[in-house]
């Protein structure tokens, strides 16, 4: 196996420098690579960005959802990463034919991403974890590339302006951008919500989402391995690469709320968390509890709750009260004056939302009527980020403040040295 350090001819590169050849890259590939027609047979070309196990996924899915696709690239910035998700993906009979990666289109490094969008691909995976996410859309977008973008988009507000202005750049050159905000793919859950926008319960007053569940994945640091590649191996654990798990995993919830919501946004947040139970050091410097109140312009609260705990009761809900009635949203269930529940022959037919998004987004590149998940995908990635922001802090955050924040979580070079973790982040006392 390679050395992280053999993967990039330059690993020494500031982030500057990093987010710089993001855009530069890009715009030499748009001057090379062919773009899709709308309508055409031609075989689409697939990148996978993020050899991990969602990216694995992603590349699968994406490789079912049309008749003519190939998967031609994959970067990850581990090399043993990359094998072992190519092996895993050549391993399905379903979709083996459809791959063809040659060596030369195997790309490990920091700088993998812009390497695989160079390589010719017409669609790219965004796989990575979460802090890679605003350079490796930029470039893509810039390259004018169809987007699947996992959730989330970013972990700061700076890394959020970035993704934010490239998504106004996707939607004038009618690019696909599909995001990996999932539930809004899920059939039941569209029924749910497209009833509760149509007023099935009224007015909304509250909101309530909860998302307790237990401990996740950790990988035990071997020998060789820097700082930095510990931590990039082991991202969950790390603020500058998550944005610890309100941010990383709880998004689901918040983005439900912000769907019932009409896709408006709060204007402010207060919140609350700790590190009480998940304090080794192998999990880095995140909270394992966050409580957080979110409140819109017109007065409607979410209440909003998060914990990652062993030996802990598991909750994943989320909860609409109206005028006229509530939803239980993950159970598809409405009561009150409009009584309705979606029909489990219904559900039993609906196809898997992890493939539904990849379906759609193929069809779309086909028919030439792009899918634009962009303004939902980077506002609810800001509105987890203040609720970080808030719990960190002890202070109320509102949605200015997150969004024009200048804590920029990155680290001061991309290469696989030393990196100190920072502190736990102490409410009244943190700036962050």
């Amino acid at each position: 196996m390679d050395t992280p350090n053999s993967l990039l001819p330059n690993a020494n590169v500031s982030r500057r420098r990093f987010l710089q050849a993001s855009a530069a890259g890009a715009a030499v590939t748009l001057a090379a690579a062919p773009f899709v027609h709308a309508g055409g047979t031609d075989t689409l070309r697939v990148g996978l960005i993020g050899c991990g196990s969602r990216g694995t996924g992603a590349a699968a899915q994406a490789l079912k959802a049309d008749r003519n696709v190939r998967l031609t690239a994959m970067g990850d910035a581990f090399r043993d990463r990359l094998d072992t998700s190519l092996a895993q993906l050549s391993r399905d009979g379903d979709i083996a034919n459809k791959i063809d990666v040659p060596r030369d289109k195997q790309f490990a490094g920091f700088d993998n991403y812009q390497q695989v969008i160079n390589s010719g691909v017409d669609v790219v995976l965004l796989c990575s974890p979460p802090h890679f996410r605003p350079a490796h859309f930029r470039a893509a977008v810039a390259a004018r590339k169809h987007l699947f973008v996992e959730k989330p988009v970013a972990v700061d507000g700076p890394g959020v302006r970035v993704v934010r202005d490239a998504c106004e750049d996707a939607r004038r050159h009618r690019l696909n951008v599909v995001s990996g905000l999932c539930w809004r793919y899920h059939g039941g859950m569209r029924e749910t919500f497209r009833r509760v926008l149509d007023g099935a319960v009224g007015d909304i007053v509250a909101i309530q989402c909860t998302y307790n569940s237990g401990p996740l994945w950790h990988h035990a640091r071997r020998e060789g391995w820097s700082d930095m590649e510990y931590q990039v191996r082991n991202w969950l654990y790390y603020t500058w690469l998550s944005g610890d798990f309100n941010v990383e995993q709880h998004i689901h919830s918040l983005d439900k709320a912000a769907w019932a919501m009409q896709d408006r946004y709060p204007v402010r947040c207060f919140g609350t968390g700790g590190r009480q139970v998940r304090t080794d050091e192998r999990f880095g410097h995140i909270y394992d509890h966050m409580a957080c109140v979110y409140q819109w312009e017109n007065g409607v609260k979410c209440f909003s709750m998060c914990r990652q705990q062993a030996n802990t009761a598991n909750d994943v809900s989320d909860h609409i009260m109206g005028t006229d009635g509530k939803a239980d949203v993950m159970r598809h269930r409405i009561t009150g004056e409009t009584e309705w529940q979606y029909p489990a022959a219904q559900a039993r037919r609906d196809a898997d939302m992890y493939q539904v998004e990849h379906n759609e987004l193929f069809a779309a590149i086909r028919s030439g009527n792009p899918i634009y998940n962009g303004d939902y995908m980077w506002k609810s990635t800001l509105m987890s980020i203040m609720g970080r922001m808030a719990c960190y802090t002890g202070q109320v955050i509102t949605w200015e403040q997150a969004l024009n924040s200048r804590e920029d979580l990155s680290p001061p070079r991309y290469e696989w040295g030393p990196l100190p973790v920072p502190a736990v982040a102490r409410p009244g006392v943190s700036n962050q």
